[in-house]
């Protein structure tokens, strides 16, 4: 446990690393903390800050930078979170209550993104809204010797249809008979409620039908991953005006492949949708953000009271983590208010 001397000049140099992104050193701490400290004393505590590995000493420098952990520490125990006022503390966040007006769902999402990453000068990610992988009605038609074309309407009216492979040749009367089952047994629900259930049924369903109900579930689940898996980015170029990347090219090419390729990211957000509220991940920390130089602040967004996606903002781990959250935070309500509404 840290005594509230220590609290108090670890939270001044990272306040101080995030202002003006130069190492700290004992006489900034000595006078920006407000503690009359000899710095002999302040030495001997920014010792042990770092013996607890929550600052480090970059060695080009005598002062301090925070590490994963000290940003940990700070955002957790020592961040105050400013209040939630659109218009007052946050004056873009006015503006972008206009563009995110009831509309179509993508372009809701996508002026999401833009806002995100504008208001904080960093990158700004959302997942596009997750559609049930729900059965409204389900065809089967033969298109040749072992081949059938599966024709899946949602409850939407989104039509998908793909061409499977059958162990054996079906007759047209066999495919309107397990279209018929299928429909009156199973319309409505859910792809993973028909999985389960079909764990129990399988047994009692003919032949014909259960194979090609296997074969609609998977053809189903494939097509409702497929929708999850959209993510709009915006504001990547953002990351060549940051001094804590443009120096390193190596880096720079490894976090525009993350935006391009989008399955970490997808990874990393998915993380971010199974809890509530704001959450911040700060890179080095774990395995959920994959580069130490990245921290990223993500909220979910609801549609009519349910988690449908995630938005929120990747930037240095150097970030103004109050205002982020504030943006994150509003912006998400924002769009789950625009999606809602009829």
């Amino acid at each position: 446990m840290l005594d509230e001397r220590a609290k108090t000049l670890l939270k001044t140099l990272v306040e101080r690393y995030i202002a003006d992104g130069q190492p700290v050193g004992s006489r900034t701490l000595s006078r920006a903390s407000g503690l009359e400290l000899s710095p002999a004393t302040i030495r001997n505590v920014m010792a042990d800050l770092e013996e607890l590995g929550l600052i480090a000493s970059p060695h080009t420098s005598a002062g301090r930078i925070p590490t994963a952990r000290g940003y940990r520490l700070f955002v957790d125990t020592m961040l105050t979170a400013r209040p939630l006022d659109m218009t007052r503390s946050e004056p873009g966040l006015a503006a972008a209550h206009e563009q995110l007006q009831p509309d179509q769902p993508q372009r809701v999402i996508a002026h999401a993104a833009q806002v995100l990453s504008n208001l904080s000068q960093f990158v700004g990610v959302v997942t596009a809204p997750r559609k049930a992988g729900v059965f409204h009605h389900i065809e089967f038609m033969r298109l040749g010797e072992r081949r059938v074309l599966v024709i899946l309407v949602s409850p939407d009216g989104d039509v998908q249809n793909r061409v499977i492979f059958t162990a054996r040749d079906h007759s047209p009367s066999e495919l309107v008979e397990a279209s018929n089952f299928i429909n009156a047994h199973y319309s409505g629900l859910s792809i993973e409620a028909v999985r389960e259930r079909l764990k129990t049924e399988i047994d009692a369903l003919r032949g014909e039908i259960s194979l090609l109900m296997q074969a609609a579930v998977q053809f189903g689940s494939e097509a409702a991953g497929g929708e999850s898996e959209q993510v709009v980015v915006s504001g990547e170029r953002n990351l060549l005006t940051m001094q804590d990347f443009s120096s390193d090219m190596g880096s720079l090419r490894k976090l525009f492949d993350l935006f391009e390729q989008k399955t970490q990211l997808m990874r990393l957000l998915d993380v971010s949708s199974r809890a509530e509220g704001v959450r911040i991940y700060i890179g080095g920390e774990s395995q959920i953000v994959p580069f130490e130089e990245l921290s990223v602040v993500s909220a979910p967004y609801e549609v009519d009271g349910k988690i449908v996606g995630t938005l929120g903002v990747i930037g240095p781990t150097r970030m103004a983590y109050d205002r982020m959250i504030q943006i994150v935070d509003i912006t998400s309500r924002l769009v789950t208010q625009a999606l809602s509404q009829k």
